[in-house]
């Protein structure tokens, strides 16, 4: 193949200064980031992850969870997640820089997660715990996260309320338990000075002048 060494490295180089610029132009944009110190609340913002909600954002990775939620909230004129009640701000880069695993997603086949621990009616987490034993349309079970036991004794503190055959009790595995504490973790509600609202581009009127 005549000019094949010529052809290839005009391909490498194309690859190459195409990584360059999303990777390395990335780093130099936002590589600098670090959590913002509030003199008012006297704490940086966000803080990092509690131990137990750090080991549940590996379970949330582990099960595929970003498969089909995000954790990224679109600003007003992208799309209607605040009046979904996902979040009352865009998502910034500053939101990320604390997580050791950043989880932004690939669809939203359910609903966005961004701040779900903010939300009144998931904080619980006995309900939580709940939810994740049971289907709901979309949303699988995850009852293999879940054991099946004989009650020795008393009966767990922590069994669920479900069906189960007399004198047996159905209890969340330490990975469940993470995975709650991490999805009550999620709460990215504090406002960067970059965070700002952003109004909505109004639309011009038709005949108005460019």
């Amino acid at each position: 193949m005549k000019n094949g060494f010529t052809f290839f490295l005009g391909l490498f180089l194309a690859l190459a200064m195409a990584w360059a610029g999303i990777v390395l132009g990335s780093h130099a944009q936002l590589g600098h980031l670090a959590p913002y110190f509030d003199e008012n609340e006297g704490k940086a913002f966000p803080e990092r992850l509690p131990g137990i909600a750090a080991r549940g954002q590996l379970v949330y990775q582990d099960l595929g969870c970003a498969a089909c939620h995000t954790q990224q909230v679109r600003r007003p004129d992208f799309g209607s997640d605040k009046a979904r009640g996902w979040g009352d701000r865009q998502s910034v880069a500053r939101d990320y820089v604390s997580q050791p695993h950043v989880q932004l997603g690939e669809s939203r086949i359910g609903p966005d997660l961004a701040n779900f621990g903010a939300r009144p009616h998931a904080v619980d987490a006995d309900r939580l715990t709940q939810y994740l034993y049971e289907q709901h349309g979309g949303m699988p079970s995850y009852r293999f996260l879940f054991e099946t036991r004989k009650i020795t004794g008393e009966r767990s503190a922590i069994a669920l309320k479900v069906p189960v055959s007399a004198g047996m009790e159905v209890v969340p595995t330490h990975r469940v338990q993470a995975l709650v504490a991490y999805l009550q973790s999620l709460n990215n509600v504090y406002e960067y000075p970059e965070a700002r609202p952003v109004a909505p581009v109004a639309e011009k009127k038709e005949g108005a002048s460019k």
